[in-house]
């Protein structure tokens, strides 16, 4: 800053060259943010106002003349207009407090300056035809009436499931688990560690209830009927579900969609009815913590996969084994598994960079970010094509859509967008709390950097007092490749010697079977048939329950599954084998037609029968395949 005071302006006063084109196109996105706060002129137009400087210098560099007096040049110069912008004093405040940050950026200032039809080209490149930010209405609008379809999608998956998985006569009844905390010594923080609108009323006409309040608001989102209000039905109605259904709800999934839901509370629109024309422009911090999250997700799971030890990430043969044992593979990734070996080494390798190095994409200029935002779309794009997991490649798509803005959408889209009040959440509210939820994302995904959390103080206790409510969650899918296939295939006799196995809807039984598609329907006891398997039945308490209703008859149960050999009466005996199933080669197909070849390996559980009432272990001679 030059101690030369210069002529006082009523406001500030940016002063650039009017012959650059370069500047001139800069200088529009700069005006963009300040509004009026700042004034800007050609120096070819202020000079004469300003005799003190001299019209070489305005050539060289961009001249700021403040009330007062004060001017600056250069990067400082820029630094301090932009300081008026609401939020854009970051880089000012590094201009001052940085160590070696004023130096770099005034020489990077005179090395563009010098440099202009160059970086006008790079401008052009990379930012393309809106260095003016057009804006995120209409792309806000659009995610969110995706997330609604999403959110429709998930209640009424779980909707078709929920008599057999928490029903009254379902394999873990909501009415006890709830009865056993109200039993505890908990007390009235039962309350806080278990969040569910269940307290009110555990009966199945209540759950089923809970599911058709999420689909109605559901339907309210897409349809744009007070989207703030609907966003909060669907995420109070899918939390309460997601605490009583318990491990079946607890996928990576699950925590992502009551995420994406909380923050686009804050994203929607506080209206009657949501409409493109009519919206306001969204929130800033909302928007920027759903890119956030979406960094966190693809950064988290690439940072545990090269932390977590597992050699084949590092050596790059993860996806030698990943499209055969993982959880609900689609027929198309039989044929993907037998890829030439060096191409699914090139694809663990890909998988890599997506997840671990383009998320940094995302907080770069606009067509690097849309680049970052298609990689992650085509990493999804193939997850989905070879294997079931929901809705999760649908909601991480949705999530990439924020990474666009209006000026991708055709211009008849964009042709009625004008101005529009703001309806917004009080600021003491909102801020406070995405301030909060921001610094509680630090925690896990510090863990999962294996950053020491100690760093973060008392944010730490905080994460694990309010972690239940599911509103920032840890991610990281397959951080340890499975390398074999254990498949349990539960069976049932009368008389304990013959043995006609319950044939499941989608996970692997039948080897002639194909494996089919499912999502973005997720079939809850398949999937955690497949963590089953990799575990102990006895840490596996909602196994043992799925036995005794077998054991039962339950109809709720029998209808997840897609065969009972037991139509009449259920049978005496239950017992689960394991198999390890490994994908046929493709003579072996066209021979035979199988899609799996498998080897029996033990018993996964004591064979299990029911005696007055309780389940209990089938007498020893029955112990044995």
């Amino acid at each position: 800053m030059s101690d030369e005071p210069g002529r006082p302006e009523p406001k500030p006063l940016l002063i650039w060259d009017g012959t650059c084109g370069f500047c001139r196109r800069w200088v529009e996105r700069w005006s963009r943010a300040t509004g009026d706060r700042v004034e800007y002129a050609t120096f070819q137009e202020a000079a004469g106002a300003h005799p003190e400087i001299p019209e070489s210098a305005f050539a060289e560099a961009v001249h700021l003349l403040e009330p007062g007096g004060r001017w600056s040049r250069g990067a400082e110069a820029v630094f301090r207009s932009q300081a008026y912008a609401p939020g854009g004093g970051i880089l000012l405040w590094c201009y001052r407090k940085v160590p070696g940050f004023a130096a770099v950026t005034e020489h990077v200032y005179r090395f563009i300056a010098r440099r202009r039809p160059a970086f006008a080209k790079l401008t052009d490149t990379i930012w393309g035809q809106h260095l003016i930010p057009p804006g995120e209405r209409l792309t806000a609008w659009i995610f969110l009436r995706v997330l609604g379809v999403i959110y429709a999608i998930a209640f009424l998956s779980l909707w078709v499931q929920l008599a057999g998985l928490i029903g009254s006569q379902g394999i873990l009844p909501a009415r006890e688990f709830l009865g056993a905390l109200a039993d505890s010594s908990l007390g009235p923080v039962r309350f806080w560690y278990a969040p569910t609108l269940c307290w009110l009323g555990s009966s199945d006409l209540v759950l089923n209830g809970l599911c058709g309040a999420g689909v109605l608001a559901s339907v309210a989102l897409v349809v744009g009927l007070v989207p703030s209000a609907a966003l909060i039905v669907a995420w109070v109605a899918y939390l309460s579900l997601a605490t009583v259904c318990r491990e079946f709800l607890w996928f990576q999934w699950d925590s992502l969609l009551l995420e994406t839901g909380f923050l686009a509370i804050f994203l929607a629109p506080l209206a009657l009815r949501s409409r493109p024309a009519a919206d306001p422009p969204p929130e800033r911090a909302p928007l920027r913590l759903l890119r956030w999250l979406l960094f966190r997700l693809l950064l988290s799971s690439a940072a545990v996969k090269l932390t977590s030890g597992d050699p084949s990430w590092k050596d790059l043969t993860a996806l030698t084994v990943h499209f055969e044992t993982q959880p609900l593979p689609t027929w198309t990734a039989w044929y993907v598994h037998h890829f030439p070996y060096v191409v699914l080494r090139a694809m663990t390798g890909a998988t890599l960079v997506i997840e671990g190095l383009v998320p940094f994409l995302f907080f770069a200029p606009r067509r690097i970010r849309f680049a970052g935002a298609l990689l992650v779309a085509l990493l999804q794009t193939i997850i989905a094509l070879t294997g079931n997991y929901g809705f999760f490649n649908l909601l991480t798509l949705a999530l990439c859509l924020l990474l666009l803005d209006d000026g991708v959408w055709p211009e008849h889209w964009r042709g009625s967008l004008g101005a529009a009040p703001r309806w917004r959440w009080p600021a003491w509210f909102r801020r406070p709390v995405l301030v909060g939820i921001f610094l509680l994302s630090l925690v896990p995904l510090f863990g999962a950097l294996r950053a020491p959390v100690l760093w973060l103080g008392p944010i730490g206790p905080v994460y694990a007092r309010v972690t239940q409510f599911r509103f920032v969650n840890p991610y990281g899918l397959f951080a340890v490749m499975t390398q074999e296939r254990p498949e349990i295939i539960v069976e049932g006799s009368d008389d304990g010697f013959v043995w006609r196995p319950y044939e499941f809807r989608w996970k692997a039984g039948d080897p002639k079977r194909r494996p089919g598609f499912v999502e973005p329907h997720m079939p809850r006891v398949d999937w955690q048939m497949w963590f089953a398997a990799l575990g102990d039945y006895r840490r596996e308490l909602w196994f043992l329950s799925f036995s005794d209703k077998l054991l039962q008859g339950s109809k709720p149960v029998l209808d997840l599954l897609a065969k009972n050999p037991f139509p009449r009466s259920p049978p005496r005996y239950i017992r689960a084998v394991v198999y390890d199933y490994r994908f046929t080669d493709a003579s072996t197909r066209e021979a035979t037609g199988t899609w799996w070849r498998r080897e029996l390996r033990a018993l996964y559980a004591p064979v299990l029968t029911r005696e007055q009432g309780r389940l209990i272990a089938a007498p020893p001679e029955l112990q044995r395949l």
